[in-house]
């Protein structure tokens, strides 16, 4: 597997690489693919009708993506993934490759010692009642788009205040900076993601 470190990138020139490295994927063209990045300050929603999760008056733009869920926000201090994956090989099962997301983003917040875990009948990852990391995955004849979104800084959590994230009433989001014993990095936990991603992916999703 390839993996990429974009650093910090417009949401609109990382969609066009995801494009970019899907298409090459279905041609044959080119392998599986983990982007790990960090976006400057965006809004994104799925295309559904309901976009009341973004709310009014946004200080920072928004963006209709081809994605599932509700809106979620990205910006500094966030580890964001995308993997090209190709499920044809690796299953056809969209529920599994979620659970495979959760379970990697659990055992990367481990590696801080925070305890994460899921919720029932919600995406993501959770600490306690709090939300960790959100997850929005796109899929083209089998090939993965989109994928994990990890609060690693506090930084990454003022954008949130101002939509109703993922569209869940009341919640809360956290990072792994406020509830780590530990000190963190961005640069660490992504060096982290980089090193465990293909074992944990060979591992729960062969």
């Amino acid at each position: 597997m390839n993996i990429l470190d974009l650093g910090r990138i417009e949401y609109g020139a990382a969609l066009e690489i995801q494009n970019r490295h899907v298409e090459d994927l279905l041609e044959g063209t080119g392998g599986e693919v983990l982007l790990l990045l960090e976006h400057e300050p965006v809004y994104t929603i799925g295309r559904t009708r309901d976009q009341s999760s973004l709310r009014e008056r946004l200080p920072h733009p928004a963006i209709e993506t081809n994605r599932g869920g509700q809106a979620t926000y990205h910006g500094p201090g966030q580890l964001v993934g995308y993997p090209i994956l190709d499920l044809d090989k690796r299953g056809r099962d969209l529920h599994r490759y979620l659970r495979f997301l959760e379970e990697f983003l659990i055992r990367l917040c481990a590696e801080y010692g925070v305890q994460a875990h899921r919720r029932d009948g919600l995406t993501g990852v959770w600490v306690g009642e709090k939300k960790i990391a959100s997850l929005g995955v796109g899929v083209k004849r089998w090939a993965t788009m989109h994928g994990f979104a990890l609060n690693v800084l506090e930084s990454s959590l003022h954008g949130f205040t101002h939509i109703t994230p993922c569209g869940i009433a009341g919640v809360e989001m956290t990072c792994l900076e406020k509830e780590s014993a530990s000190p963190v990095s961005l640069a660490r936990v992504t060096a982290h993601a980089r090193e465990s991603f293909p074992a944990v992916l060979n591992e729960l999703l062969r």
